[in-house]
């Protein structure tokens, strides 16, 4: 019987990346985001490549009402959720505190810490319940660093470090994992919703690097997922060659 993983985000880069490599090992997969045409066209293109089952569900995480209304909707056959990936996230703008713009703040925070949140509480009883499952949530190396000009983001993704390790305590006697991932510089939409569309700006942020890929981060919690039950890894870095941390590159 084919294993679940639900993932959050999983229209667009890390996320669909995640989405592809967990139906390459035939998990069936619940898949989640805002827009629902690409979610159904994921759902066709993995169903008809990979012979697995997918469960497309459009909704905001940063909405607790549609969030809780969606999982306890699960069908029965559903409800077995082996791996959560809380990859759904994004950062918006690139000032100075004093210049902030607080739509920005508000929509950084209400989906990388509070859509997480809203998100685990919903599921995580579900693997408690069965005494067992794997969460993944998609950190930064902002998580672990700050930069200037990324004051909000760099906080969100430190509260997703700090709850990642707060749920790996939570969760321990319920058998479950809970793995932090901290990716570098990973080429997909990011910098362009950061730029608000702005594609030259946000092609800059690679421009000398080979930056990493969401097929090269998928791969990563692939293999933190795979690994045998009494293993499990509590925090991963991953960097291109040329990126040492958040501030330092070797652009050619």
């Amino acid at each position: 019987m084919n294993k679940t993983a639900l993932i959050t985000g999983a229209t667009s880069g890390i996320g669909r990346a995640v989405a592809d490599i967990f139906a390459e090992n035939k998990y069936n997969l619940i898949v989640t985001g805002r827009r629902s045409e690409r979610l159904q066209e994921l759902k066709a293109a993995l169903e008809r490549q990979h012979g697995i089952e997918v469960l497309a569900l459009c909704f905001d995480v940063r909405d607790n009402d549609e969030v809780v209304r969606n999982i306890a909707s699960l069908p029965v056959e559903w409800r077995n959720i082996d791996v959560l990936v809380n990859n759904a996230g994004l950062a918006v703008g690139l000032n100075h505190i004093q210049d902030g713009v607080l739509d920005d703040w508000e929509r950084m925070i209400d989906t990388n810490i509070k859509g997480l949140l809203y998100v685990t509480r919903a599921v995580s009883p579900l693997m408690v319940a069965r005494n067992s499952g794997h969460i993944v949530n998609i950190c930064s190396v902002a998580g672990k660093e700050v930069y200037e000009n990324g004051n909000v983001y760099c906080a969100t993704k430190h509260a997703v470090d700090a709850l990642s390790k707060a749920m790996r305590i939570d969760m321990l006697g319920h058998n479950i994992k809970v793995t932090n991932i901290c990716p570098g510089a990973v080429e997909t939409e990011f910098s362009i919703v950061r730029f608000k569309g702005d594609t030259q700006r946000a092609a800059g942020t690679y421009k000398g690097i080979e930056p990493l890929t969401g097929c090269d981060i998928a791969e990563c919690i692939y293999f933190a997922v795979s690994l045998p039950q009494h293993v499990c890894i509590n925090d991963m870095m991953i960097m291109p060659t040329a990126q040492a941390d958040s501030r330092t590159f070797n652009r050619k």
